[in-house]
């Protein structure tokens, strides 16, 4: 795969150049993006997937979620089209794995989904005073107050090229726009000579700060959101069901706990099939271990609950591993940073 990505090089500089075009008219005005009165605050990536936007998006829901808060997403993979308000039942094919992760954690803010930001913010802005857009980077047709930006740490070191040889939707340069980087998945002992190799790299401007996070692993809990009582230790075996873009640390995260891991991994935004879980049930059941559990994460477990799945879902132990967002260092620097933009905003515009 690796060898052929590599042959596709030419149509990577096409399709940079492109993005690169695209870009330059959102810059000089030619292609038009829309200002909001009301403080909009953008997460992404420039790469595709992995990068811990929707931790990030859950940080910002807590941090600031005093006020009327809502968030917008495409809805990735949902079955449905055009503006959608989540509902606490909702679905990841009805609003999106994500939206609908959100939607079940968060049931007091609105999760909104729209294919088209400006359409779902036109949409929302008359009854909230703040929304976060999760994974908009690239949707260059709304103006954010703030844009984040993630780089995943253990994928620094890749080459910048863009699809379809390389993983990045938009040239490296695109990170000037951003207001704050974040680099997300650290190891906790990152050490001072890598953070500042990494920030020179990065090659900050003078308005952009750089903050580094790693994973925050939490108690396990039941499907429905509830503490488990499980105790994971070297005698148990885990099945660990993912469909997600890198499942690596958590792999290594278990693998602290019990060698004995069987991972079913699938690709991204995976959509399980009763054959899926059906070989994930036979195999546990064939399994001799005294002590054995399944273990799915989050987003995971948002595709696991349509119709059809549910009856087998209910026979087998499935346990959700949540994760947080964990500041290495400057937690509440970052906090004032986005707690003033917000505050700033409203000052100068009291109508919200």
């Amino acid at each position: 795969m690796k060898y052929l990505r590599l042959l596709l090089f030419p149509f990577s500089l096409i399709y940079g150049l492109i993005v690169m075009v695209r870009n330059w008219c959102y810059d000089i005005g030619a292609f038009k993006s829309r200002e909001f009165d009301l403080p909009v605050i953008a997460i992404g990536n420039l790469t595709i997937g992995g990068a811990g936007k929707s931790p990030m998006t859950e940080y910002l829901v807590r941090l600031l979620k005093s006020g009327k808060l809502a968030t917008l997403s495409r809805g990735y993979g949902r079955e449905t089209k055009g503006y959608q308000i989540a509902a606490a039942t909702s679905t990841a094919s009805q609003v999106g794995d994500e939206p609908a992760q959100f939607k079940h954690k968060f049931q007091d803010i609105t999760v909104a989904v729209c294919e088209k930001r400006v359409d779902g913010i036109e949409q929302l802005k008359a009854d909230h005073d703040l929304i976060i857009l999760d994974d908009a980077y690239q949707h260059r047709a709304v103006k954010p107050g703030l844009s984040i930006l993630l780089f995943d740490y253990n994928s620094l070191d890749a080459p910048h090229l863009v699809l379809p040889t390389g993983n990045y939707r938009e040239p490296f340069s695109g990170r000037w726009r951003a207001d704050v980087i974040i680099i997300s998945k650290c190891p906790e002992s990152l050490d001072i000579a890598t953070r500042e190799k990494i920030a020179t790299d990065m090659a900050l401007l003078p308005y952009q700060q750089l903050y580094f996070t790693s994973i925050a692993y939490m108690p396990l809990q039941d499907m429905d959101g509830n503490p488990a009582a499980a105790v994971i230790d070297k005698d148990t075996t885990v099945f660990l069901l993912t469909g997600i873009a890198n499942a690596d640390p958590l792999v290594a995260h278990i693998k602290k706990q019990t060698i004995n891991v069987i991972h079913h991994n699938y690709p991204d935004h995976h959509r399980f099939s009763l054959k899926n879980i059906t070989k994930l049930a036979d195999e546990f059941a064939a399994c001799a271990s005294q002590k054995k559990v399944i273990i799915t994460t989050e987003k995971d477990a948002q595709r696991l609950g349509e119709q059809e799945l549910l009856p087998l879902i209910k026979k087998l132990p499935v346990l959700v591993m949540p994760i947080g967002v964990n500041f290495l260092k400057d937690q509440q620097q970052f906090d004032q940073f986005v707690i003033e933009y917000v505050r700033k905003y409203r000052e100068h515009h009291p109508v919200h």
